[in-house]
């Protein structure tokens, strides 16, 4: 494939036709059904592969290692495909801002007093056409060795997603290795203004930009003496800061490291591009491509999408787009309608907090996926910390009901607390009646990060930041997961029985819902008939059925750590009519360990069957 991108939307055709061809070869082994449910496992890609376990704050690549993108071999790809996973979201590859010297393969140095951590951030993108050369075996040809990284991805029947971060790009963003024709983001800015609709950036004219006043006690690279952390990163005029700061010396709680992008939006909120027609809502992707055609964008979407579609020639099967709300909704209209006119089978997941927004990024802007963070999983938190109610489950599936499935759920991401850490859960047990409610309420995908799955609390003192969370900026081991990595075996070997077990509890979970008829149909919740008619059913029970024609569920969970409960459940009448049960004795088999059964009996077209939940403890069970 050739690594020029043509510009104009013609080309889209020919990288359509280029792609098509270079994917056939592959067909074959994807194996992904269409109509499941997905499940996306996210991997911090240079601590996967890290069997390091020094973990010195701050410490560098030679004290507390790194892992490669050879680290992901076809046993551990098949490792994380039994696991139940359909796409792979390889975190971090973008080149983004290091510390390492990597000055005699043509890159240069970046500055810690911009730089957080000292394996960076990788939400700081350096450059966009090439990848972090942290994670090659040979930093020469660390573009070809994720290239068999995608080829051996798809090999094993998986997916690949990676990021692309259109709100911000790194500070010192370079772009050295663009393809021919392509010019960096602000090589033809007009510095001399605040704002043009074509500048890629913000900027203050007459201003120098200068790093933040340090506070706290924090110094970049913990004060370690270093020839480019002394204070100060030339950049006039000073760019505005990827978080929205306008302050040329901007605060040490601001994004410092990244500048932010300009989409054609004046300083004053003015859109100066088109916007879309109304009830372009309701329209596909087709007819937005075809709205944008003749349209004059910003250069900065122009420069975006073909970054798109840059990777999407290479063979990534969609992107995770970080704080996606920070960009116009007509972007995201132009920039996924391009890709799908590629790829229609794209998976595009963005990171959108405002509940208010939802539907225009998911309508208008063409996105399939979209967090559900702010409503789920901030209720399933407080649920699983003790003090949240299962009610209030019942009005965030009702609120999202007409796009439950753009909805992606998660327990656990890069941005979030592990749910074994003391500030979250405290325990990984906890995360089991959680993680059932999260995969099986709906029909969108689930999501989990590595080494959640065997418990990780994310303990480590790194460097930047502080634990809870595993570090995204430092070079870290993960204990948990280097206990199941066994030096390479990918085989769980030195796992605890503890982990072990709740490994195989995810395993059977995700499997399972991948293959289920009845989570890509019907739900309805049965929690509010138990609370009134069942006397110990309480709001630290969820209870709800999924159905389709061909498979009957029904899912109860229990919240509690400290309590059992024996309960008398009931199905509400019109579930019963709507399964068309009759009057009789029907099975119940639960799905994840096929050891419980229990009786379903319905008398005068309501049911009953009684149950026994011990502490933290969920079924799915079958209709028979």
């Amino acid at each position: 494939m050739k690594k020029t991108i043509i510009g104009g939307f013609a080309s889209l055709f020919i990288i359509l036709a280029a792609c098509k061809q270079e994917k056939k070869e592959e067909q074959q082994t994807m194996e992904i059904k269409k109509n499941q449910k997905e499940v996306v496992y996210q991997v911090f890609t240079r601590l996967f592969g890290n069997t390091n376990t020094t973990n010195k704050p701050w410490g560098t690549i030679e004290e507390n290692g790194v892992g490669k993108f050879n680290d992901f071999t076809e046993k551990a790809l098949q490792e994380i495909k039994d696991l139940g996973v359909t796409y792979i979201w390889y975190t971090g590859v973008p080149h983004h801002d290091v510390i390492r010297d990597y000055t005699e393969f043509g890159i240069s140095n970046d500055d810690p007093d911009i730089v957080k951590g000292r394996a960076g951030s990788p939400y700081a993108v350096k450059d966009y056409y090439n990848v972090n050369p942290d994670l090659a075996v040979n930093p020469a040809n660390r573009l070809q060795e994720f290239e068999a990284l995608i080829k051996r991805t798809h090999k094993i029947g998986l997916k690949v997603i990676i990021d692309i971060v259109p709100n911000h790009v790194a500070r010192n963003y370079e772009g050295k290795t663009n393809p021919a024709g392509v010019k960096s983001f602000g090589a033809t800015d007009d510095k001399t203004v605040q704002y043009h609709v074509d500048n890629n950036f913000y900027y203050n004219p007459g201003e120098a930009f200068k790093v933040p006043f340090w506070e706290h006690g924090y110094l970049p690279l913990g004060g370690e003496k270093q020839a480019l952390a002394d204070g100060k990163f030339e950049e006039i005029p000073a760019k505005w800061t990827g978080n929205g700061s306008r302050l040329s010396q901007p605060n040490i709680n601001d994004w410092y490291e990244t500048v932010k992008i300009n989409y054609g939006v004046s300083p004053d909120g003015r859109k100066d591009f088109d916007e879309l027609p109304e009830g372009f809502d309701s329209k596909d992707y087709k007819a937005h491509f075809e709205f944008w055609k003749d349209k004059k964008v910003p250069s900065s979407w122009v420069k975006f999408r073909d970054i798109a579609l840059y990777w999407t020639q290479k063979g990534v099967d969609g992107f995770r787009y970080d704080m996606a709300e920070m960009v116009p909704v007509e972007f995201w209209s132009y920039m996924n309608s391009s890709i799908k006119m590629v790829n229609p089978d794209a998976f595009l997941l963005a990171e959108v907090y405002n509940p208010d927004m939802y539907r225009d990024y998911i309508r208008k802007g063409k996105m399939d996926y979209l967090y559900d963070k702010v409503a789920l999983y901030d209720t399933i938190k407080n649920i699983m910390q003790g003090h949240g109610w299962t009610d209030h489950i019942i009005g965030i599936q009702d609120y999202k009901a007409d796009i439950e499935h753009n909805m992606l759920h998660f327990l656990e991401n890069h941005d979030e607390q592990r749910i074994a850490s003391p500030d979250f859960a405290g325990s990984a047990e906890k995360g089991k009646p959680a993680m059932v409610v999260s995969a099986t309420i709906s029909t969108s995908p689930t999501m989990i990060y590595f080494g959640q799955e065997v418990g990780e609390p994310g303990a480590e003192k790194a460097g930047f930041g502080s634990p809870t969370r595993t570090s995204i900026f430092d070079y870290v081991g993960v204990p948990t997961h280097q206990r199941w990595m066994n030096n390479k075996k990918f085989d769980g070997g030195s796992s605890t029985p503890q982990e072990k077990e709740l490994r195989d509890f995810y395993k059977r979970l995700l499997n399972f819902t991948i293959n289920s008829d009845a989570l890509m149909g019907k739900y309805a919740e049965i929690h509010s008939y138990n609370r009134q008619n069942v006397f110990n059913y309480t709001h630290k029970v969820f209870s709800f059925v999924r159905w389709s024609e061909k498979e009957k569920l029904i899912i109860v969970a229990n919240f509690d750590a400290m309590v059992n409960y024996d309960l008398d459940l009931q199905i509400p009448p019109a579930i019963i009519k709507e399964w068309g049960l009759n009057d009789g004795t029907y099975t119940l088999q639960d799905q994840l360990y096929k050891k419980y059964k229990t009786k379903l009996i319905v008398k005068d077209g309501i049911g009953f069957f009684n149950i026994e939940l011990d502490t933290l403890t969920s079924f799915i069970f079958k209709v028979n």
